[in-house]
């Protein structure tokens, strides 16, 4: 077999492939013996014809087109292992020749990552500083009060709903037909679970109320709901003291706890630092490069953000996909459009870490090996 490259593109290489006419007959031998083991033939037992007897029945172009085939799936595989190329999709193939007496030439167009040169990214790190880190005590105890109330009681309040109160409720979209399920939710009224507006409407309802036409606004979307209150409950927090630290694990008493909650916020601040940091050296490297993205690519992100984001309406929002296209009158399409800068970005973000790991031996596979990448830019 013999192969090279014809063409090289930022995004495609053209592979020439050519097997000789004895090359060529191996897969012949191959493409009769697969295509004879399907046949029933009078007088002989499935697969248990003659050589010849299946090539007068099957023909010599189908025998061909089968054996080129299998030709160009082992050949191209070898071809692109020897060139070293990774591509991203399947190749579009050309045949340019096929003749059992010449042998077999064929074109195989390969969608590979671009290439593109990186500026100078140690020096565009460098110019990102890192803020220190500062722990208030206000954050302290707010993750604190977040504990107390994850050990909370609920009993239930015969009275009207209040902020702190424990709600459960049900809500659908208005105008949805008769029978359609509500969705279901239970939170604590006043902590800002729901869309802005909707969980100051509940104050002051009861259990069995309901409401009918409530406005909503979801970045700058607008859909109208119809909500019941299925219950009330108040919530009885424990005492804050020693006992209450002591039953949350291996604590001496509050200022254990206060100091390992603490010790918690502090280290989700300096996660949040480092990923800021991130962002800003690759969006520092993104203004400097220019990357030409295939278009399968971009579309494959697409999907995949697309995916992500009805997840993210389903648990946010407690709706379907259609339920909330149809309330904001939008298509799958329209979402999918949007979705396409960020989409670009995200891969392009993806390649300049890959080459900077090309470049200082990293193999980027996983967080741990972006993690290894970040620490060279910022050493």
């Amino acid at each position: 077999m013999e192969s090279q490259i014809t063409e090289e593109k930022k995004t495609e290489i053209t592979l020439e492939i050519h097997l000789d006419s004895t090359e060529l007959g191996s897969f012949i031998d191959k493409a009769v013996e697969n295509l004879g083991a399907n046949i029933e033939l009078k007088g002989f037992r499935k697969g248990k014809a003659p050589r010849n007897v299946v090539e007068e029945h099957v023909g010599e172009q189908q025998i061909l087109t089968e054996a080129a085939d299998l030709a160009v799936n082992d050949s191209y595989r070898k071809a692109i292992e020897e060139h070293k190329i990774e591509p991203i999709s399947f190749p579009n193939v050309e045949v340019k020749n096929l003749k059992k007496e010449e042998g077999f030439t064929f074109i195989a167009k390969v969608p590979v990552l671009p290439s593109f040169d990186l500026p100078d990214y140690k020096v565009l790190a460098s110019k990102i500083k890192r803020n220190e880190i500062k722990v208030e005590d206000s954050e302290v105890q707010q993750a604190m009060d977040w504990l107390r109330k994850s050990r909370s009681k609920l009993t239930v309040k015969n009275d009207l709903a209040q902020k702190g109160d424990f709600v459960q409720i049900e809500y659908m979209l208005a105008g949805k037909e008769p029978g359609s399920s509500p969705i279901q939710d239970g939170f604590i009224l006043g902590e800002g679970r729901l869309l802005p507006g909707f969980e100051e409407g509940l104050v002051g309802m009861k259990a069995g109320d309901e409401k009918k036409g409530v406005e909503l606004d979801s970045n700058g979307k607008k859909f109208v709901v119809d909500v019941k209150m299925v219950s009330v409950q108040n919530v009885e927090l424990p005492e804050f003291n020693d006992e209450f630290a002591k039953s949350l694990g291996k604590f001496s008493g509050l200022d254990s706890l206060r100091n390992n909650v603490k010790e918690g916020v502090t280290r989700e601040k300096e996660q949040a630092e480092a990923q800021r940091v991130r962002n800003e050296i690759l969006e520092a490297i993104l203004k400097e490069v220019k990357i030409e993205v295939p278009e399968t690519l971009i579309q494959n992100e697409q999907v995949q953000m697309l995916e992500t984001l009805k997840a993210q309406i389903a648990q946010a929002l407690k709706m379907s996909f259609d339920d909330y296209l149809k309330s904001t009158k939008k298509t799958n399409k329209d979402i999918l459009d949007s979705l396409k800068t960020e989409a670009e970005n995200k891969i392009k973000r993806y390649l300049i870490l890959r080459e900077i790991g090309k470049k200082e031996g990293i193999e980027v596979k996983d967080e741990e090996s972006i993690e290894k990448v970040f620490k060279k830019l910022t050493q």
